[in-house]
């Protein structure tokens, strides 16, 4: 599932917000995301980063995810894989990607796309989480909340 929404910032401007961890609480549209374990920003494909997470639905309530970058092409676009750390220390990732896609609409004007694709599940993990786990307001939330965090003071 996916949604776009034009924000009034550069497509750099945009990305480098994306490419902060330390912002992905505040650009959450489930309310899940709590705050980011690692503070460095998404600079190559492969890197990982911790959030931590909060889910009413969920065993423990708190929980933390590892994020993988899948993809990296400033200022285009940026994605991850989400998992989490197995207790033998083995990352293990469910198959769900987020993403978001900018294409510059001008010098001060963006289109941005979030696309949250499940398709590579397995079946195993959909017996346990229905797929997708929220609804697509979500997605237009997150984007909305990207709008006020890149248009707010510099």
């Amino acid at each position: 599932m996916s949604a776009t929404l034009a924000v009034a910032v550069s497509a750099a401007r945009a990305f480098a917000v994306l490419a902060d961890p330390r912002a992905h609480s505040a650009i959450d549209g489930t309310g899940w995301v709590q705050e980011s374990v690692d503070r460095a920003p998404l600079t190559e494909v492969g890197q990982i980063f911790r959030m931590d997470m909060y889910h009413p639905n969920h065993p423990n309530g708190d929980y933390q995810v590892v994020n993988k970058v899948q993809v990296l092409d400033p200022p285009r676009s940026i994605g991850w894989l989400t998992g989490y750390r197995k207790d033998d220390g083995h990352l293990e990732f469910g198959g769900w990607i987020w993403r978001y896609d900018l294409e510059p609409l001008g010098p001060s004007d963006t289109e941005v796309t979030l696309t949250y694709d499940w398709s590579a599940v397995p079946q195993s993990i959909r017996e346990y989480i229905h797929f997708p786990p929220f609804g697509p307001e979500h997605l237009t939330n997150s984007l909305h909340h990207l709008a006020e965090l890149v248009t707010g003071p510099r």
